[in-house]
């Protein structure tokens, strides 16, 4: 077994910075070069580059150690940012427009600063014992951190250490410090980050001492780092995804309602399943295989990777007719081929599976079977593991699941072609992503994918990953960690991770957690109810009442389809992520900063989840800047303060910001009949704020870069309040190869107090009860513009 070196990054928190740096390191000389500036040492040298004014990445090479690896997280290439050099005998600066590095000669010291204001500084950098490499930093003790992927510790996951290697937890519920998809990235409540570039096994320890220490450690790797500023959240969230890629839009199938558990059994209870729901009237765009479509039995199968016939007797006529109905069919599949599968065979004739250090298969125990590993990291393997997509995807399947891509279990003695398993663990499910991403761009490059995984690593939003968040219990106690991790992982960079509505671990039957469960998911990236089968996770099977409720969560989502697609393509070109946390606001208290359990739904909303059994009232927080009105009710409340409100068993509390334009549309049972022929546009007025705006995106909902390559169409949304006017704009903005259609929208103005005397040029009504008036605004393909003023 080969030998390693830790590395560890330690990063010590203290008030006062005048205690970080390091007598035993001597600055000998620098010089740029190509966008690079080179500081040499006694002991080695540092390259730093700057990929923007926001965005500066840090090297150290040891002396004697050759270049590292390349980055498996960063795509941004540096810019050819101009940058200044001042140098005097005592210190060295690169300066931008935006950070600058400070480097002091003697005692040697890195500092960060952004605006002339200190943001991080390395203590003693780069040293080295009989089993660690360390790079030491320093920063202030009043900081809250954020980070390290999945977990369920609280907002503020200072005082941990947390192990880097992603491994499933069945079951878990309100703590868990290891769940399926870890990260080396930290992020400050002070608006920065640090990511750093390794995908090696390590830990981040949180401060676990309580003696502000934060410590980064790798069995091996590179010693990379990028420290990462913004002026908002959202500068913070676009630099970081411009650096690691942006997430493309997933097909807008993907927000409608997924028939889901493990399993379906047969192609006859797949299509009785769907034909349940179309009977109910329960809207319904995919169904997902589990790992039954290969195989009768659990154990024994993986690998086989085709329809068992006595099962599934004509696959591509169920696609098909599933297809007609609207329905999208999603199959599972796992990176394992056992060595009792029919592929085994194949799988080591053509060099498919990762190695002994002596090149034969490597072969383990799991709790499925004996198995071999496909290694995505070797082309065989890709080009092998590839052809099972395509082959499927051309019978008509237009979603992938990859399951236990952890790996689940993955030896380290497991040899793949680009390092041991130790060394790649952490990107396995990251390159199992790339490589379907690659094969679509490749052979379907008019689709977009839907990929499904459970582990990945930084960056894996730009090959389109959706992860969800394990195996958790089906209690309460497992709903209330998962706003948590949707949000934590949205700092990180991934917009789109959700839960197994309804919780998937045990056989607790609870009508009242099923339904605020999905509640919530109304409210969520992606809306999959998946279970253990001992209890239904679809709608269709549960009682009268609960599938009533059911039906209304479900309805909502899908009217809601306009407001959600338009986050998605918001997420797609800034990063930021369809969950928010309160922080986000602007001079959000201290307080927001550790809240998990109320949080934003795009700018619009705000949405407080019930996830105890029982509750009759709650207690909310409105942020500051304008009203805030129940979106059920219309009921207003001011911003800044908190409420007492009542609790309806067919709803969550949830408001929109007063000066909001949300679209919606009328309920439907699939997404392949949804246009924007005609939709309803909420206004909610405020008198106190006194303009806004907004925006509704739309595109065929399945072309791969439509917004670049013009085949899209965006209406955006103004208001201005006067003292006695409200003025609504909309603008209709259509891309080059986009044909815009007539459309009727029902301008639905809530809070307002009494009928105006007339809407020039347009039809209305007002409810003398609700307080809104309904604006007909009929738009032909050439319009551009359209005002409303009332």
């Amino acid at each position: 077994m080969r030998k390693f070196t830790l590395l560890t990054v330690v990063c010590c928190l203290f008030t006062v910075w005048v205690n970080a740096q390091n007598s035993d390191r001597i600055y000998e000389r620098s010089e740029k070069e190509s966008g690079t500036l080179f500081v040499y040492t006694n002991d080695g040298h540092y390259e730093m580059v700057p990929y923007s004014n926001q965005i500066i990445e840090t090297t150290f090479f040891p002396k004697g150690e050759a270049l590292p690896k390349a980055s498996h997280a960063v795509v941004l290439k540096p810019a050819g940012i101009r940058f200044k050099i001042k140098e005097s005998n005592t210190e060295l600066r690169l300066i931008t427009k935006g950070l600058e590095v400070q480097i002091t000669k003697s005692p040697f010291q890195i500092t960060y600063l952004y605006h002339k204001k200190q943001v991080i500084s390395e203590n003693k950098g780069y040293s080295k014992n009989e089993t660690h490499e360390l790079l030491n930093f320093e920063l202030t003790s009043d900081e809250i951190l954020y980070g390290a992927g999945a977990r369920v510790l609280g907002m503020n996951r200072r005082g941990n250490r947390l192990q880097l290697y992603n491994r499933a937890h069945y079951g878990y519920e309100t703590h868990s410090e290891l769940m399926n998809f870890t990260m080396p990235i930290v992020v400050s409540s002070k608006k920065y980050m640090v990511h750093f570039d390794n995908p090696a096994i390590g830990y981040l320890d949180l401060d676990s001492q309580k003696n502000n220490n934060l410590t980064y450690e790798t069995i091996s790797g590179r010693k990379t780092y990028h420290v990462i500023v913004g002026d908002t959240w959202k500068d913070l969230i676009d630099n970081y995804t411009d650096l690691t890629g942006k997430q493309p839009m997933p097909p807008r199938w993907a927000f409608g309602n997924f028939s889901s558990r493990f399993g379906y059994h047969s192609q006859a209870e797949t299509t009785a399943t769907i034909d349940a729901f179309k009977k109910e009237e329960i809207p319904v765009d995919a169904i997902i295989l589990d790992l039954y479509w290969f195989g009768k039995d659990m154990k024994g199968n993986m690998g086989n990777f085709e329809f068992l016939k006595d099962s599934f007797p004509s696959p591509k006529k169920m696609i098909a007719d599933l297809k007609k109905k609207g329905v999208k069919t999603v199959l599972i599949t796992e990176p394992f081929v056992l060595t009792t599968s029919k592929n085994w065979q194949n799988a080591v004739d053509n060099n498919v599976l990762g190695t002994t250090v002596e090149g034969e298969p490597f072969t383990y125990d799991f709790y499925f079977g004996n198995t071999g590993l496909i290694d995505v990291f070797k082309p065989e393997g890709k080009e092998w593991f590839w052809k099972v997509y395509k082959k499927y995807a051309d019978y008509g399947v237009k979603g992938w699941w990859g399951d236990l891509g952890e790996p689940e279990v993955h030896p380290s003695e497991l040899q793949h072609a680009i390092g041991t398993a130790d060394e790649v663990h952490n990107i396995y499910g990251h390159q199992w992503a790339k490589l379907i991403s690659d094969g679509y761009k490749e052979y379907f490059p008019n689709e977009r994918p839907f990929i499904l995984m459970r582990a990945g690593y930084a960056g894996s939003q730009r090959y389109g990953l959706i992860p969800w968040s394990g195996d958790v219990n089906r209690t309460w106690g497992g709903l209330k960690p998962q706003t948590e991790i949707s949000l934590q992982m949205g700092l990180q960079g991934i917009g789109y991770m959700h839960s197994d509505l309804g919780g998937f671990a045990g056989d607790t039957k609870d009508t009242e957690l099923y339904t605020r469960w999905l509640q919530y998911g109304v409210f969520q990236p992606i809306y999959r109810p998946h279970a253990q089968e001992n209890v239904p996770s679809e709608p269709v099977f549960w009682e009268a009442k609960t599938k009533a409720l059911a039906k209304q969560s479900i309805e909502l989502r899908y009217q809601l389809l306009p407001y959600n697609y338009t986050l998605a393509f918001e997420n797609s070109s800034t990063g930021l992520p369809l969950m928010r946390p309160l922080f986000f606001e602007e001079n959000a208290p201290k307080e927001a900063f550790e809240i998990s359990n109320t949080y934003l739904w795009g700018h619009e909303f705000l949405v407080s989840p019930i996830v105890s059994p029982g509750v009759k009232t709650k207690e909310i927080s409105f942020p500051k800047g304008s009203s805030w009105f129940d979106f059920y009710t219309d009921r207003q409340f001011d911003g800044g303060t908190s409420a007492i409100v009542e609790i309806k068993e067919n709803s969550i509390p949830t408001y929109v910001r007063g000066g909001a334009f949300v679209p919606m549309i009328a309920t439907i049972q699939t997404t392949d009949v949804y246009n924007l022929k005609a939709f309803n546009l909420h206004f909610y007025f405020d008198e106190t704020v006194k303009q806004s705006e907004g925006k509704l995106y739309n595109d065929d909902g399945n072309t791969p870069n439509a917004f670049a390559k013009g085949k899209y169409e965006l209406l955006k949304f103004t208001s201005k309040v006067r003292s006695k006017s409200v003025t609504i704009n909309i603008v209709i903005e259509a891309g080059k190869d986009y044909k815009v259609s007539d459309k009727e929208i029902s301008l639905i103005v809530h809070n307002i107090q009494k009928a105006p005397k007339s809407v020039k040029g347009f039809e209305y009504t007002y409810d003398h009860v609700t307080k809104k008036i309904t604006i007909i605004i009929p738009t032909n393909n050439t319009a551009k513009k359209v005002r409303v003023k009332l």
